[in-house]
């Protein structure tokens, strides 16, 4: 993959409290990626930049909902989301990032 790439296809974490609990044994970690980003593509670049072993990657497109404004009615733009599941004994902690 490009190494320019790695960069575009992660855009933020998705931390929310649903993402932010601990879901049992399950070690999930929830990222706002690239709409054209691939599974094999956000697995190499989660892997690159965080030195993590990735099990698998679940994505989900989250469709932009439909507001009516004072000029009448707009839509937010749709976005994609990947599930990471980390290997046992991997982490990634965001309360260190910035």
């Amino acid at each position: 993959m490009n190494p320019q790439r790695i960069f575009k296809v992660i855009i933020e974490p998705h931390v929310t409290e649903k993402t932010a609990m601990p879901s049992g044994d399950e070690n999930l970690v929830v990222f706002k990626v690239a709409c054209d980003a691939k599974k094999r593509e956000i697995k190499t670049a989660v892997e690159s930049l965080f030195n993590v072993v990735v099990e698998n990657v679940r994505v989900a497109v989250v469709k932009g909902k439909t507001r009516r404004t004072k000029n009448g009615i707009g839509k937010r733009s749709d976005w994609k989301k990947a599930y990471i599941r980390l290997a046992d004994g991997n982490d990634i902690d965001f309360s260190v990032m910035e």
